[in-house]
Protein backbone atom coordinates (compact mmCIF):
# COMPACT_ATOMS: atom_id res chain seq x y z
CA UNK A 1 0.00 0.00 0.00
CA UNK A 2 1.11 3.52 -0.64
CA UNK A 3 0.67 6.50 1.69
CA UNK A 4 -0.60 4.78 4.88
CA UNK A 5 -1.85 6.64 7.95
CA UNK A 6 1.21 6.64 10.23
CA UNK A 7 0.34 8.85 13.22
CA UNK A 8 -2.63 10.30 15.05
CA UNK A 9 -3.01 13.19 17.49
CA UNK A 10 -5.61 13.53 20.21
CA UNK A 11 -6.21 17.08 21.47
CA UNK A 12 -7.47 17.38 25.05
CA UNK A 13 -8.59 20.16 27.36
CA UNK A 14 -7.41 18.13 30.38
CA UNK A 15 -4.40 16.13 29.21
CA UNK A 16 -3.95 14.23 32.50
CA UNK A 17 -7.57 13.03 32.50
CA UNK A 18 -7.34 12.01 28.83
CA UNK A 19 -4.02 10.24 29.52
CA UNK A 20 -5.54 8.21 32.35
CA UNK A 21 -8.61 7.40 30.25
CA UNK A 22 -6.67 5.97 27.30
CA UNK A 23 -4.18 4.13 29.51
CA UNK A 24 -6.93 2.48 31.58
CA UNK A 25 -9.34 1.73 28.74
CA UNK A 26 -6.92 0.54 26.05
CA UNK A 27 -3.70 -0.15 27.97
CA UNK A 28 -1.76 2.32 25.84
CA UNK A 29 1.59 3.55 27.15
CA UNK A 30 1.55 7.36 27.23
CA UNK A 31 4.76 9.20 28.13
CA UNK A 32 5.89 12.81 28.01
CA UNK A 33 7.87 13.47 24.86
CA UNK A 34 10.91 15.75 24.97
CA UNK A 35 10.13 18.97 23.09
CA UNK A 36 12.31 21.98 22.28
CA UNK A 37 12.22 24.78 24.87
CA UNK A 38 9.16 26.97 24.45
CA UNK A 39 7.11 24.26 22.71
CA UNK A 40 3.89 22.96 24.25
CA UNK A 41 3.97 19.68 26.19
CA UNK A 42 3.48 16.61 24.03
CA UNK A 43 2.87 13.00 25.04
CA UNK A 44 3.72 10.02 22.85
CA UNK A 45 0.97 7.40 22.66
CA UNK A 46 2.19 3.85 22.11
CA UNK A 47 -0.52 1.51 20.90
CA UNK A 48 2.01 -1.03 19.59
CA UNK A 49 5.69 -1.97 19.96
CA UNK A 50 8.28 -0.02 17.96
CA UNK A 51 11.66 -0.77 16.46
CA UNK A 52 14.16 0.90 18.80
CA UNK A 53 16.31 2.21 15.93
CA UNK A 54 13.61 3.73 13.73
CA UNK A 55 10.87 4.20 16.36
CA UNK A 56 8.43 2.87 13.75
CA UNK A 57 5.82 0.22 14.66
CA UNK A 58 6.97 -3.39 14.35
CA UNK A 59 3.48 -4.58 13.34
CA UNK A 60 2.53 -3.77 9.74
CA UNK A 61 -0.47 -1.46 9.64
CA UNK A 62 -0.25 -0.47 13.31
CA UNK A 63 0.23 3.19 14.25
CA UNK A 64 1.16 5.18 17.32
CA UNK A 65 0.27 8.76 18.06
CA UNK A 66 0.32 11.73 20.36
CA UNK A 67 -1.72 13.46 23.03
CA UNK A 68 -1.52 17.21 23.54
CA UNK A 69 -3.24 20.20 25.08
CA UNK A 70 -5.97 21.48 22.77
CA UNK A 71 -4.67 24.64 21.08
CA UNK A 72 -8.02 26.05 19.98
CA UNK A 73 -11.74 25.40 20.36
CA UNK A 74 -12.90 22.76 17.93
CA UNK A 75 -9.40 21.42 17.25
CA UNK A 76 -10.07 18.00 15.70
CA UNK A 77 -8.53 14.59 16.16
CA UNK A 78 -5.87 14.39 13.44
CA UNK A 79 -4.53 11.57 11.28
CA UNK A 80 -1.19 11.89 9.48
CA UNK A 81 -0.54 10.20 6.15
CA UNK A 82 3.00 9.16 5.21
CA UNK A 83 4.21 10.68 1.94
CA UNK A 84 7.59 10.60 0.20
CA UNK A 85 7.45 14.32 -0.62
CA UNK A 86 5.24 16.85 1.14
CA UNK A 87 5.97 19.49 -1.52
CA UNK A 88 4.77 17.18 -4.31
CA UNK A 89 1.70 16.08 -2.36
CA UNK A 90 0.65 19.66 -1.47
CA UNK A 91 0.73 20.58 -5.17
CA UNK A 92 -1.33 17.49 -6.00
CA UNK A 93 -3.85 18.27 -3.23
CA UNK A 94 -4.36 21.83 -4.50
CA UNK A 95 -4.66 20.61 -8.10
CA UNK A 96 -7.54 18.35 -7.05
CA UNK A 97 -9.46 20.92 -5.01
CA UNK A 98 -7.97 20.56 -1.53
CA UNK A 99 -6.91 23.53 0.61
CA UNK A 100 -3.51 23.82 2.31
CA UNK A 101 -3.88 24.74 6.01
CA UNK A 102 -0.28 24.28 7.14
CA UNK A 103 2.69 24.33 4.78
CA UNK A 104 5.68 22.03 5.27
CA UNK A 105 6.89 22.46 8.87
CA UNK A 106 9.80 20.73 10.60
CA UNK A 107 8.88 18.74 13.71
CA UNK A 108 11.65 18.13 16.19
CA UNK A 109 15.19 17.59 15.05
CA UNK A 110 15.49 14.50 12.89
CA UNK A 111 11.79 13.56 13.07
CA UNK A 112 10.80 14.96 9.71
CA UNK A 113 8.14 17.35 8.55
CA UNK A 114 4.38 17.76 8.66
CA UNK A 115 1.77 19.71 6.72
CA UNK A 116 -2.02 19.88 6.90
CA UNK A 117 -4.82 20.21 4.39
CA UNK A 118 -8.59 20.17 4.07
CA UNK A 119 -10.07 17.76 1.59
CA UNK A 120 -12.94 18.70 -0.74
CA UNK A 121 -15.43 17.90 2.06
CA UNK A 122 -13.76 20.10 4.70
CA UNK A 123 -12.05 17.26 6.60
CA UNK A 124 -8.68 18.14 8.10
CA UNK A 125 -5.82 15.70 7.50
CA UNK A 126 -2.08 15.80 8.02
CA UNK A 127 0.92 14.73 5.98
CA UNK A 128 4.17 13.37 7.40
CA UNK A 129 7.49 13.03 5.60
CA UNK A 130 10.31 11.24 7.41
CA UNK A 131 14.01 11.88 6.83
CA UNK A 132 15.72 9.38 4.53
CA UNK A 133 17.91 8.12 7.40
CA UNK A 134 14.81 7.04 9.38
CA UNK A 135 13.38 4.90 6.58
CA UNK A 136 13.81 1.15 6.92
CA UNK A 137 16.35 -0.37 4.61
Amino acid sequence: MKNPIVHFEIPADDVETAKEFYEKIFGWKITKFPMPEGEAEYYGVRTTEVDEKTQLPKTPGAINGGLMKRKETGQPFMNYIHVDSIEHMLKTIEKHGGTICLSKTEIGKGMGWIAAFQDTEGNLMGLHEIPKEMKKS
